[in-house]
């Protein structure tokens, strides 16, 4: 069955539904109840935080309802972080995920961004590198003290703009 996506921003309205998907999807790999809890502030999604312009979050959806997201944050002018990618679980496997991504990496490159950086979950490393990332190195999970995560980076190269100092709307 083809799936019929449409993308677009994510509206503050969102917030809740995001916050849903996200914890819906990093559940989906198993992980206990306590784990799941300690996630809860790291992804929950908040209205504020999509109105406040330092992430840019972009939606996809089918016949208007949400299946998946990501986020990007800029860190400097040259690299953007992607904070976010998560599918609804009853989609994962179809490709969607795998949209998101190029999505996100074309936004990034467009920017001006030269490189898209990735703390990932381990479930996800090989998602990440089927994409073109390479693992660089690993850093502290936010939620989980003393769990390292995979860092892992992709070079842009698709922007016409690349080297500029310009930040996708609404990182200013």
């Amino acid at each position: 069955m083809t799936i019929a996506l449409s993308f677009r921003p994510a509206l503050a309205e969102d917030a809740e539904g995001l916050t849903r998907l996200a914890l819906r999807s990093k559940a989906y790999w198993g992980y206990p109840d306590k784990f799941m809890l300690a996630c809860q502030q790291e992804l929950t999604v908040t209205a504020a935080s999509i109105r406040g312009g330092d992430i840019y979050y972009e939606v996809a959806l089918e016949r208007q309802t949400l299946i998946g997201f990501y986020a990007l944050e800029g860190l400097c002018d040259e690299q953007i972080e992607l904070v976010a990618l998560f599918v609804d679980p009853p989609y994962i496997g179809q490709g969607i995920g795998r949209q998101l991504m190029e999505r996100a990496k074309s936004r990034a490159a467009q920017s001006g961004a030269h490189r898209l950086t990735i703390q990932g979950d381990p479930h996800a490393l090989e998602f990440y590198r089927a994409a073109g990332a390479k693992l660089c190195g690993e850093r502290e999970s936010a939620s989980i003290p003393g769990r390292m995560l995979p860092l892992l980076s992709i070079e842009l190269y698709a922007s016409g703009r690349r080297g500029s100092s310009h930040s996708p709307e609404g990182y200013e």
